[in-house]
C-alpha cells in the first residue's frame, strides 16, 4: 500500500501526511516552517504537473485502488478527475499561501501548528479524491481533528466556547453520515463501500428520503447554510486567521463537494422532491446572512457572514439541478476560495499590525499602504462579481440557472448581491480611506512576500475572470455526469 507512489492521488495523501508528521519532530520553529513550506510547495508541484496529465488516456496516473479492509469490502480508493482535480488545485494553492503569511515565530509550539495544518491538507485532499465511502468518512474527520487542536490551542480569547460549539456541530453531522454510510453500504448487493457500488443501490422512495436528509444535514453543517450556520462566525472570529483562511477557502467546499458527488447521484428522487423548499430556505439564508454583515463591525465576522451568503448561492445552484448552474458552481468554489483567501490574508496584515479588528477603529490604511489598498480594492471587487474578476462568470452561470428554476428565485437571490457590495464597499471605504485613525498611526506597507502572495491571487482572480475556458473543459465531463442523473427521473 505505501509503496504506491508512481501516480498523482497517492503523492497528493502521503506528501502532507509525511511532512506533517515529520513537522512534529523538528524542535526549531524556523525548520518546521520551512518543512511546512517545502512540503506544501511539493504538493503545489505534482498538482500543478497532474494538470498536464488529466486525459483519460493517462487513467493510470489518475486513479488508484490499494487492497484495505477487504474483509468489509472497503479498498482505499482514489481519483482526480474533473471536479476533484479543480478542488485539489484549489487545496494546493491555498496551503503555500497560508504558510508565506505565517511568521515562524507568531506561535508558540510552532511545529505542532504546522504539522496539524499539514494533516488537515491530507485530510482535505483525502476527501476530495475519495472513491469509497468509508475512506470519504475517514478523511472527512481527519481533515476536521486538526482544526479542532489548531482552534483551540491557538484561537483567540473565546476559542474553548467557539471550538466547542464546531466541535459538537460537525460531530452531529459527522454522526449522521456515517449512519447513512453504513446503510447504503448494507444495501449494496456486493456488500461494497465504493461509490459506484453505492451509484447502482435500488432504494425505495422512503428509504431515499430519509438518507437524503442523513447525508444532507452532514453536508450544510459543513457549508454551513442557513439554519446550520450558527457554528461559524464565532469559529471563524476566534480560530488563529491562517486556519480560518484554509476553512473558509477550502473546507467550506466539502460540503458542497458532498452534494456533487454523493448527494444528488445517490437521491435523485428525494432531490427531486426537496429542492424546491431547499433553495428557497438558502435564499432566505442569504439575504438574511447578507443583512448581519451590514451591521457587522468585526472585519473577521463581516469576512464570516459574507462566505455564508456567497456558499448559499453556490448550494442553490446545485439544487436547481440545471446544467448552466452547475458548471457555474464548480467554478465558483474555486474562485471562492482564491477570493476569500485574499480577504483573511488583508485582513490579518491590518489586524497584526494595528491589533485592532474593529471597522470602527481604523482608518485611512490606504495613505500608509498604498500596495496594499490596491490588493484589497481588487480583492473587494471580486468578492462582489464585479465583471472581469472571477466571481462573475461563476455567479453568472449560477444565476442564469437560478432564472431557468424559478424567474423569482434568481430576483430573491439577486438581492443578496446588491446588498454585497453595500457592506463590502462599506468596509473598504471605512478601513482603508478618511482620515488616519489613531491605530493606523505607525502603519507599514506590506513586504515582499506579501505583495507576492497577493499579486498571485490578484493574477489568479484576473485570469479566471478573462479566460475561464480550461476549467471549464477540466469539469465538463463531470457536471455532465451528474446532471445525467436527473434526466429521466
Amino acid at each position: 500500500m505505501f509503496a504506491a507512489f508512481d501516480n498523482f492521488p497517492a503523492l497528493l495523501i502521503w506528501l502532507p501526511l509525511a511532512g506533517g508528521l515529520l513537522s512534529f519532530f523538528i524542535k526549531s520553529a524556523s525548520g518546521a516552517r520551512t518543512t511546512a513550506l517545502i512540503t506544501s510547495f511539493l504538493i503545489l508541484g505534482v498538482m500543478a504537473v497532474a494538470l498536464c496529465y488529466a486525459d483519460s488516456k493517462y487513467y493510470m496516473l489518475n486513479q488508484v485502488s490499494y487492497v484495505w479492509l477487504p474483509n468489509v469490502g472497503s479498498s482505499f480508493g482514489l481519483i482526480l478527475d474533473g471536479l476533484t482535480r479543480l478542488l485539489c488545485l484549489l487545496t494546493a494553492l491555498v496551503f503555500p499561501v497560508v504558510f508565506l503569511l505565517v511568521p515562524a515565530d507568531r506561535y508558540e509550539n510552532a511545529n505542532r501548528f504546522f504539522g496539524l495544518m499539514l494533516l488537515a491538507q491530507c485530510g482535505l485532499m483525502g476527501v476530495f479524491m475519495a472513491t469509497d465511502a468509508l475512506v470519504f468518512y475517514l478523511f472527512w474527520e481527519l481533515a476536521l481533528i486538526p482544526v479542532y487542536f489548531l482552534s483551540s490551542i491557538w484561537g483567540g480569547e473565546r476559542r474553548i466556547k467557539a471550538t466547542f460549539k464546531f466541535f459538537v456541530y460537525t460531530f452531529l453531522g459527522s454522526l449522521f453520515l456515517l449512519v447513512g454510510i453504513l446503510y447504503m453500504h448494507l444495501k449494496t448487493s456486493t456488500g461494497s463501500f465504493s461509490l459506484v457500488a453505492f451509484y447502482n443501490v435500488q432504494l425505495s422512495l422512503a428509504e431515499q428520503y430519509w438518507l437524503f436528509f442523513l447525508f444532507f444535514i452532514a453536508f450544510a453543517i459543513k457549508m454551513p447554510i442557513f439554519p446550520l450556520h450558527t457554528w461559524q462566525p464565532e469559529a471563524y472570529e476566534q480560530a488563529p486567521t491562517p486556519v480560518t483562511m484554509v476553512l473558509s477557502g477550502v473546507m467550506v467546499k466539502m460540503g458542497l463537494f458532498g452534494l456533487l458527488r454523493w448527494l444528488l447521484p445517490l437521491f435523485p428522487m428525494a432531490v427531486r422532491h426537496f429542492n424546491t423548499a431547499i433553495i428557497i430556505t438558502i435564499v432566505i439564508g442569504m439575504i438574511y446572512a447578507s443583512l448581519v454583515a451590514i451591521r457587522q463591525d468585526n472585519i473577521k465576522r463581516l469576512i464570516a457572514y459574507s462566505s455564508i451568503a456567497h456558499i448559499g448561492l453556490m448550494a442553490a445552484g446545485a439544487f436547481t439541478l440545471r446544467d448552466v448552474a452547475m458548471h457555474g458552481l464548480v467554478l465558483q468554489m474555486f474562485n471562492h476560495g482564491i477570493n476569500i483567501v485574499a480577504l483573511w490574508a488583508v485582513a490579518d496584515i491590518v489586524e497584526k499590525q494595528t491589533g485592532v479588528s474593529s471597522i470602527s477603529g481604523l482608518g485611512g490604511v490606504a495613505k500608509k499602504a498604498p500596495m496594499l489598498a490596491i490588493f484589497a480594492v481588487i480583492a473587494a471587487f471580486a468578492n462582489i462579481a464585479l465583471p472581469l474578476t472571477n466571481a462573475f462568470v461563476g455567479e453568472f452561470m449560477i444565476f442564469n440557472g437560478l432564472y431557468q428554476f424559478k424567474p423569482w428565485v434568481a430576483a430573491l437571490a439577486g438581492v443578496s448581491i446588491v446588498l454585497s457590495a453595500v457592506y463590502t464597499l462599506n468596509m473598504v471605504k471605512n478601513v482603508f480611506f478618511g482620515a488616519v485613525a489613531v491605530s493606523v498611526g505607525e502603519f507599514k506597507d506590506i513586504n515582499k512576500w506579501q505583495v507576492f502572495v497577493l499579486a498571485s491571487l490578484t493574477f489568479l482572480i484576473f485570469a479566471v475572470g478573462i479566460y475561464p475556458a480550461p476549467f471549464f473543459k477540466m469539469i465538463y465531463e463531470t457536471v455532465g455526469l451528474i446532471v445525467n442523473r436527473f434526466v429521466t427521473i
